[in-house]
């Protein structure tokens, strides 16, 4: 871990609390991490997905922000892409064939996408390492951000049945928490909360 760290980040150390998230998914755990925006959530599912075999879905809620980590993450030699709608469908369909033959490591999808069957049913194709859910929040109606698409994710998850499953977010109250794990259908997750991880924490304090 500590060398892909180095490899990829630069860096020497991991920030509190996120060596236990990588390795708690590197495990096979169900994890719910809410760290302060700038304590390094996203390497917390983008390292793991360096280590496993496969490629990771990541659900992010704007194009700018998918672009902005797909750049970063390419800058730092990582293949990784986006599917979003201002793809044109020919552009769509070699994303996904690079990440069905193992020329991605991360695939960023907006939640939209699974409102469609077909969508999903090329998502099955994927060997997907880990199911990332970025700016979990909006999946509560009590986040500030509330979605109704990223209500669907549970049903989603469910489908593709991927290995691993991890939902990120830089704000969560008890029951936005709460609401995260029940929607997900989480299964006795490690919660993670700002920066120091709880092991076994109920999401309603």
């Amino acid at each position: 871990i500590a060398a892909v760290l180095r490899q990829y980040w630069g860096f020497d150390a991991f920030r509190p609390g996120q060596r236990e998230v990588v390795e708690a998914i590197l495990e096979g755990r169900h994890v719910l991490g809410v760290m302060p925006t700038g304590a390094g959530k996203s390497l917390c599912y983008q390292l793991p997905a360096l280590m496993l075999p496969g490629v990771a879905l990541v659900v992010s809620p704007l194009i700018a922000l998918m672009k902005d980590q797909v750049d970063q993450l390419r800058s730092r030699g990582v293949a990784a892409a986006f599917l979003n709608s201002t793809q044109p469908f020919d552009e769509q369909q070699r994303v996904l064939e690079d990440a069905r033959t193992g020329h991605l490591k991360l695939l960023y999808v907006a939640p939209e996408r699974f409102r469609y069957e077909g969508a999903l049913a090329r998502l099955k194709r994927l060997p997907i390492s880990l199911f990332a859910v970025d700016e979990a929040h909006c999946i509560s109606h009590w986040g500030h951000d509330f979605r109704p698409d990223y209500q669907a994710l549970g049903g989603a998850f469910a489908q593709l049945a991927p290995p691993r499953l991890g939902a990120f977010t830089a704000t969560a109250t008890s029951q936005v928490r709460s609401d995260i794990v029940d929607s997900l259908g989480m299964r006795d997750p490690m919660v993670t909360v700002a920066g120091f991880a709880r092991d076994n924490l109920p999401p309603v304090e």
